[in-house]
């Protein structure tokens, strides 16, 4: 064949011929196995007299001098239904994709095509302005009258491996799905700026993509409108795994802002420990410690050694990422001191938790407004502060950058890092 590179815009709307009689035009472009890495090109559809027709890559013979698209044999074949294949032009071009090293969402201008090992393949997706020009038909008047602007325009091409796979072969909103690798290389915060600039549908479609806990970091990013469409277009279930993949604050804020029947829905598709927690935390308002404190801190009993300790934190390796201070309770969950993961790791071996921890402990109540523990973390010099209700029990914790949160613009805190990491609700406990 001919054609050995070159853009899908070039050949679009060439007359196909066979023995030098023109049948059609050449309108797409299909791929029956978008999930390649580098996608093989099957075959062309021509428009004739008798309805697009579906011509294989082996009809055609040649790419002529004078633009037509010359087949050894006339295309008989009707062309596939839209949603059984994948064609380049009606399902691409124009639509969007995530640009990776870029971080943000893009639209494919054209497609660049490649034959390769005697295969025609998709190898790149071109995103700049030549593309727009090239399929306006611009790119040759300005290179040939004001060479300046043709080599000014610049050529914006993402690789295909970077895009792919294509995971629906006639997709509907987001048109090409990163690879899950790609995506979770994205800081939350950039994930979930690529999101807010998909509709909901196309937001919905790429957190499918995503694993549950990714899902659940680039959410919490998200302005509470674009939360809330999404969780109605992912369905149900789905929507449950990752609000119990996130801080339990942010999954309580977020189901706060959701009706009671579906904020009922939703805790039913949940673990029960889960789900009782986060039932709790709804209950309080928003600007509050109860409504600031997350219940994902690490809990132990007085009476272990420091060693034992030691030995049953590894074991157990509880999935909260906030271990800097570890929590004293007694069997029925009162706050009885703290002690921070350097002291425990310091201490003599033999030594048990009661006599190494700290008993004045500061906390707040839960009614208590942010501001003001805001004010207390701050002034204690804390990186969190225990939630103790009025009978001593332990209730959670509010982390400094929660109550940072609080008090700032919240277009600007959504920006800050945080020290803990969104994961599951469950306490990590030292039992025993």
């Amino acid at each position: 064949m001919a054609f050995q590179d070159g853009f899908i815009s070039e050949l679009v709307g060439r007359r196909a011929t066979v023995n030098e009689l023109p049948i059609g035009k050449v309108t797409d472009f299909l791929v029956n196995n978008p999930d390649q890495t580098f996608p093989e090109v099957d075959g062309l559809i021509i428009k004739t007299s008798q309805g697009p027709r579906f011509a294989p890559m082996d009809t055609v013979s040649d790419v002529d001098a004078d633009g037509a698209v010359a087949l050894n044999a006339a295309p008989k074949v009707a062309a596939p239904p839209d949603e059984e294949a994948l064609y380049l032009v009606l399902d691409l071009l124009d639509k969007q994709i995530v640009d990776v090293d870029g971080r943000k969402v893009v639209r494919i201008n054209d497609i660049e095509l490649a034959n390769t090992g005697g295969k025609l393949r998709v190898v790149a997706a071109d995103v700049g302005v030549s593309g727009l020009l090239r399929r306006l038909g611009l790119k040759g008047i300005g290179k040939r009258f004001t060479p300046w602007l043709y080599h000014s325009v610049p050529r914006t091409m993402i690789a295909w491996d970077s895009v792919a796979p294509i995971r629906e072969k006639n997709p509907t909103q987001v048109r090409l799905a990163v690879k899950e690798s790609k995506l979770t290389r994205l800081h939350p915060s950039e994930l979930a700026e690529v999101i807010s600039d998909l509709s909901a549908r196309g937001a919905a479609a790429l957190i499918h993509s995503l694993d549950d806990e990714t899902a659940a970091d680039a959410l919490e990013h998200l302005e509470p409108v674009k939360q809330r469409a999404i969780i109605e277009d992912i369905g149900r279930e789905r929507a449950a795994d990752i609000i119990e993949e996130m801080d339990s604050d942010d999954a309580a804020d977020l189901l706060g802002e959701l009706p009671e029947e579906q904020q009922s829905e939703l805790l039913a598709e949940m673990n029960q420990s889960t789900a009782g927690e986060l039932r709790e935390l709804v209950k309080y308002a928003e600007d509050t410690a109860g409504g600031l404190m997350t219940t994902d801190y690490v809990w132990i009993y007085p009476h272990r050694t420091a060693e034992q300790t030691i030995h049953k934190i590894r074991e157990m390796a509880p999935e909260s990422e906030f271990i800097y201070y570890l929590y004293v309770v007694d069997k029925d969950e009162r706050l009885l001191g703290v002690l921070t993961l350097r002291a425990l790791l310091l201490a003599p071996p033999e030594n048990v938790i009661e006599r190494i921890m700290e008993g004045e402990v500061v906390t707040v109540p839960p009614e208590m407004q942010s501001r003001d523990v805001a004010a207390t973390i701050a002034r204690y010099d804390l990186l969190a502060v225990p939630v103790v209700g009025r009978e001593g029990n332990m209730l959670g914790i509010v982390t400094v950058d929660d109550a940072i949160d609080a008090i700032m613009p919240e277009d600007l805190a959504k920006e800050l890092p945080r020290i803990t990491p969104p994961r599951r609700t469950a306490r990590p406990a030292v039992k025993g």
